[in-house]
């Protein structure tokens, strides 16, 4: 439901059978607001596209982020900032940035800036993702407020269905689902600090944490399982009639 007015949203509750929302926590919001008629269905994608590949040993140890900015504001509420400076703080770090061609100038610049370009990677053309995950341990989307990022972002569903664990702010919906089904790491902040602190976490039991990844990406968000959901919930919309 991100930042949608509550208003709105119990305008639309009453003009629609049922609510669909991606996580639990968005579920019990709507129940406070009085809003019942919610179903929680997780988001889906063709996770049997995207093969396991061991990730190399470290060091370096490599954070893949696959959520680029679109404004300068944005290198700080998307963690870019951070990122770097937990890079330039920890020298067994690397990081592989996917970009979308905006502002790819100015992340250049501050890449240079930082010292890091010996151990900083942007992509800013189309790829092949699998091959990307095949160099990575884990996946990062970092953001301070929810309307910048889906809950459920799909750079971090791809990463579980190859194994790579997940790095999720807090203040996002997946945080909940990441550390229930311990596949990644919380980052309490967007800040390098925070980063650091789940990256610790994350090291000290990776071989856990990315069999879980695995496990859970193609259980919980393959297209079947998410068909399937909807399915059974027009099932139940038709038998009550």
């Amino acid at each position: 439901i991100g930042r949608a007015p509550r208003q709105t949203i119990e305008q639309t509750a009453q003009k629609v059978h049922t609510l669909v929302v991606p996580a639990p926590a968005e579920a019990d919001k709507l129940q406070s607001w009085g809003v019942g008629n919610t179903a929680v269905i997780l988001p889906g994608i063709d996770a049997a596209r995207f093969q396991y590949a061991p990730p190399p040993a470290p060091p370096p140890f490599t954070l893949m982020m696959g959520s680029a900015p679109w404004t300068r504001a944005q290198f700080r509420s998307k963690g870019v900032d951070a990122l770097l400076e937990a890079a330039r703080l920890r020298p067994d770090l690397r990081l592989i940035f996917l970009w979308r061609g905006v502002l790819a100038g100015e992340m250049a610049r501050r890449v240079a800036d930082a010292g890091l370009s010996e151990r900083v990677t942007v992509y800013n053309e189309r790829v092949d993702v699998n091959r990307i995950l095949a160099q990575v341990h884990a996946s990062v989307v970092l953001a301070d407020d929810l309307a910048l990022v889906k809950a459920y972002p799909h750079s971090l569903l791809e990463s579980l269905a190859a194994g790579k664990p997940a790095l999720v702010s807090r203040a996002l919906p997946m945080a909940d689902y990441v550390k229930k089904n311990r596949c990644g790491q919380a980052v309490v902040e967007v800040s390098a600090a925070s980063v650091l602190d789940a990256l610790e976490n994350l090291t000290k039991n990776y071989a856990r944490y990315s069999q879980n990844a695995l496990l859970a990406g193609r259980r919980d968000f393959s297209l079947n399982r998410f068909m399937a959901a909807y399915q059974n919930l027009y099932r139940g919309i038709v038998s009550e009639k």
